[in-house]
C-alpha cells in the first residue's frame, strides 16, 4: 500500500512537471535547472566602477611610476575577483583626455600629473590584458562632454580640443563642455569612442548620468544662442537638447554594432527617469528633484525602447524606505521598463553611502531584494575605493551573503 502511495505521489509529481514546462514552452520561456551558486556567478553581472577623474579610485595619485601604478590596477583585479565579482569598468576618458594614445585628445593629466604627457606605456592595453587574463570583463567608461572639471585652460594640453575646437565650448557651474547642439560634436564623440572600440579588446563601452550637466542654482545653461541657430524645428529647448543627445546614442550604437557586434554598449544614468507628478501614466512614484527627461535631457526609456542600449544600470542610490526615492520602488519601476524591452538591466549601487545609512546591511539588502526580479541581471558598484574600506563589513557580507560561494548544494531555477 505504502509502495502504492509513493509511486502516485512520483507520478504526480512527474505529470505537474511536464504540464509547467509545456505550458512555460507555450509562452516562449526556457527553463533551465542550475546550480545556484556557479550558474549565478557565470549569468549575474558583478562590476565595481573604477573612478580615475581626481584619482577617486585609480591612479591612486598623479605621477605614480609605471611599475606603481601596474601594481595597483593588478591589486584591484586581483581583489575584484577575491569579492566573486567579474567586471570592472573603468574611467579611460574622464574629460577630453585619454588613458591611451589617441589622436583625438591628450593623455590625462591623471596619470603623470601634466596633461598630454606621454606616461610611458599604454594604460589600457595593460588593463584590458591583466583583466582577461584573470577572466575579468573589461567596460571601457567614457565621460562624452566634459572637457574640464573648471573652466581654467591654462593646465590644458596645447592639442587640448579647447583650443582647436573654441565655438564647440560651454562654461557652466565652474566646468567646461563640449556643447551637444554644436553641429560636428556627436561625431567628434563617436569618432574618440570609436577609436578604442576598433583598437582594443574591451568588452563594452560605458557611459554614466553626465550628459547636459546636472543644473545649477540661479545658473542658466548658456546655449541660447546655439538653440536660435539650429533649434528653430523643436517645440522648445528641452526637445532640441533631448534630441543631441539622441542623436549622439543612436549615431554611436550603430556604430559599434557595426564594428564590433559583441561590444557591448551601456549607460548608467541618474535614478529617476520622471516622477509620476510630472508624468503621470509613465513616471515612477518618486519625488526627486532631478529628472533625466526634464533635467538632463536623457530620454533613457527612448534608447531602450530603440534598441539603442545593450543594458542600463541606472544610479538607484538610495536606501530602502526612503520617502522621496525609494530603492525598491525604483528597481521595480525599472524592471517594468526593462521587461518591455531586449535591454539588460543592471542596478548601480551606491557602496559610497554604506556609512551613513542606519541599516548596516543595507547594500546586502537591495542585491537580495534586485534578485526578485528577473530582469536585474547584476549590479554596479561606486566605487572600487569604497568596497575595499569595507564600511561596516559591507564588502565581507557580500562575499559571505549573496556573492557567496559555499552554497553548492542549492539548485534554482532560472526562466530565461
Amino acid at each position: 500500500m505504502k509502495l502504492k502511495l509513493v509511486l502516485v505521489i512520483l507520478f504526480t509529481m512527474i505529470f505537474t512537471s511536464f504540464i509547467e514546462a509545456k505550458e512555460n514552452k507555450k509562452e516562449n520561456k526556457k527553463v533551465e535547472v542550475v546550480n545556484s551558486v556557479n550558474s549565478i556567478e557565470r549569468k549575474e553581472f558583478r562590476a565595481v566602477w573604477v573612478a580615475s577623474v581626481g584619482n577617486i579610485d585609480w591612479p591612486s595619485e598623479k605621477g605614480l611610476s609605471i611599475s606603481e601604478q601596474k601594481q595597483e590596477f593588478i591589486e584591484i583585479l586581483e581583489n575584484v575577483k577575491k569579492w566573486n565579482m567579474n567586471a570592472v569598468v573603468v574611467q579611460i576618458k574622464p574629460a577630453a583626455d585619454s588613458f591611451y594614445p589617441s589622436k583625438y585628445a591628450p593623455w590625462s593629466a591623471y596619470l603623470t600629473g601634466t596633461q598630454g604627457k606621454d606616461p610611458g606605456y599604454d594604460p589600457l592595453k595593460f588593463m584590458v590584458d591583466e583583466a582577461h587574463k584573470r577572466g575579468i570583463e573589461f567596460h571601457a567608461w567614457f565621460n562624452p562632454y566634459r572637457v574640464g572639471i573648471t573652466t581654467d585652460t591654462t593646465k590644458l594640453s596645447k592639442d587640448n580640443i579647447a583650443f582647436s575646437k573654441p565655438k564647440w565650448m560651454i562654461k557652466y557651474g565652474g566646468k567646461l563642455y563640449l556643447n551637444p547642439g554644436e553641429p560636428g560634436v556627436d561625431d567628434y564623440v563617436v569618432d574618440e569612442i570609436m577609436e578604442v572600440v576598433n583598437n582594443y579588446d574591451i568588452d563594452g563601452v560605458h557611459m554614466d548620468d553626465y550628459f547636459y550637466p546636472y543644473k545649477v542654482k540661479d545658473q542658466e545653461y548658456p546655449d541660447q544662442s546655439t538653440y536660435s541657430q539650429y533649434g528653430k524645428k523643436f517645440y522648445n529647448v528641452g526637445d532640441w537638447r533631448r534630441d543631441n543627445v539622441n542623436r549622439l546614442i543612436e549615431k554611436l550604437s550603430t556604430e559599434i554594432k557595426k564594428a564590433k557586434p559583441n561590444v557591448q554598449f551601456g549607460i548608467s544614468p541618474f535614478g529617476v527617469w520622471r516622477n509620476k507628478s510630472t508624468d503621470p501614466v509613465n513616471g515612477s512614484a518618486t519625488k526627486a528633484g532631478v529628472q533625466n527627461y526634464d533635467d538632463l535631457y536623457a530620454d533613457i526609456v527612448h534608447w531602450m525602447d530603440k534598441g539603442w542600449v545593450d543594458y542600463v544600470a541606472p544610479q538607484i542610490y538610495w536606501n530602502q524606505g526612503f520617502s522621496l526615492a525609494d530603492y525598491d520602488t525604483l528597481v521595480e519601476w525599472w524592471s517594468d521598463e526593462a521587461k518591455k524591452t531586449k535591454t539588460d538591466l543592471y542596478i548601480g549601487q551606491a557602496a559610497y553611502k554604506v556609512k551613513e545609512w542606519q541599516d548596516d546591511n543595507e547594500l546586502v539588502s537591495q542585491v537580495e531584494f534586485n534578485r526578485i526580479f528577473p530582469e536585474v541581471k547584476g549590479s554596479i558598484f561606486f566605487s572600487y575605493s569604497s568596497l575595499l574600506e569595507n564600511p561596516k563589513g559591507i564588502t565581507s557580507k557580500l562575499m559571505e551573503g549573496p556573492y557567496s560561494k559555499k552554497k553548492k548544494n542549492e539548485t534554482i531555477c532560472l526562466y530565461l
